[in-house]
């Protein structure tokens, strides 16, 4: 069933303004609510450019846009650090997510714009992912609080090379990246990468202090793929080689009824709205996830990142109280 999300619809009248004027006397309130909400959604904003779409959200957020590293799914990068969203086929939908949770690194805001909304479908659906970590079974969540989240990769001639995911060239580009990212990293024989991160399968928010469900397990895990996807990877490779798998940080396989649920609670917490041209959604990343419905005809989605956070900075933050 579709909602219309009247709590962070934020209403747009330029009354005779321009863009600029209009996020001047509006920003702070936009702040507030984002904040506040978890999300806004701006609608009759006539951002046309993905230009225009670039500093209008700088402005919005008060901070420069942040680059999209170690990435995990196909875009195209624009100018001015902005993304085409995920660019997988219409017909595929992507889970629910908080951007980069399987990376020590995370933006904390994130833009969409629609400059061409699909005839049917192509929701962005979100979540609150602090809905999510409390609906959760307790024993559920617990063990994954207590172990957190092994993250595979094998960089091979399935999903994104290396070369795309870290925005490099080199081998030892390579390495410098994972040694400053907390990636265990291994060249295999033929050449090919293998990449493994353990991460917290639950943070707390800096500026709100509550608990949020904030990894990639059930999108990583072999499971997430439809059974005939599944059969020929299983088929093709072992699961220490799959190109992405995850296991409880201690390598533990993941009980696939645990994910099950966990991805029932996403569906249960699901808010769905339809795209107009000219919308902007602002997402706090770590109060909310996002992900994507199918979708027929023509679908153009921005994305811009703001606002680096990091797992060194959670737990500065966790001891020092230092959060702002």
């Amino acid at each position: 069933m579709e909602n219309i999300i009247d709590t962070i619809e934020y209403p747009v009248e330029l009354s005779g303004k321009t863009l600029t004027q209009w996020i001047e006397q509006h920003r702070t309130d936009i702040v507030s609510k984002l904040e506040r909400e978890g999300a806004v959604l701006l609608r009759g904003l006539n951002i046309i450019s993905s230009m225009q779409f670039g500093m209008r959200t700088q402005e919005l957020f008060g901070s420069e846009l942040v680059s999209y590293s170690n990435r995990s799914t196909p875009r195209k990068e624009l100018k001015g650090n902005v993304y085409t969203s995920t660019e997988y086929p219409p017909e595929e939908s992507i889970p629910l997510h908080n951007e980069n949770a399987y990376s020590h690194t995370w933006p904390m805001k994130l833009a969409f714009l629609c400059l061409i909304a699909p005839s049917v479908g192509g929701q962005t659906p979100i979540a609150d992912s602090r809905s999510v970590y409390r609906s959760i079974p307790a024993h559920i969540r617990e063990k994954f609080e207590q172990k957190g989240v092994l993250y595979q990769r094998n960089y091979g001639k399935v999903g994104l090379p290396w070369q795309e995911v870290f925005q490099v060239e080199t081998q030892a580009e390579v390495d410098e990246c994972c040694r400053n990212a907390g990636i265990h990293f291994e060249w295999q024989e033929d050449g090919t990468l293998k990449t493994l991160q353990r991460c917290p399968a639950v943070q707390i928010h800096p500026v709100t202090g509550e608990k949020v469900w904030f990894n990639q397990a059930h999108l990583f895990h072999v499971s997430n793929h439809t059974a005939e996807n599944r059969k020929a990877l299983l088929e093709t490779f072992s699961l220490d080689a799959l190109p992405r798998h995850s296991f409880y940080g201690d390598g533990e396989p993941i009980e696939e009824e645990y994910l099950d649920v966990i991805r029932q609670v996403f569906l249960s917490e699901k808010i769905m709205f339809s795209w107009q041209r000219g919308d902007l959604l602002l997402i706090d990343n770590m109060l909310y996830c996002h992900g994507r419905e199918p979708f027929e005809g023509n679908r153009r989605i921005l994305v811009s990142m703001a606002e680096a956070n990091s797992i060194k900075q959670q737990e500065k933050c966790g001891v020092e109280n230092e959060c702002a």
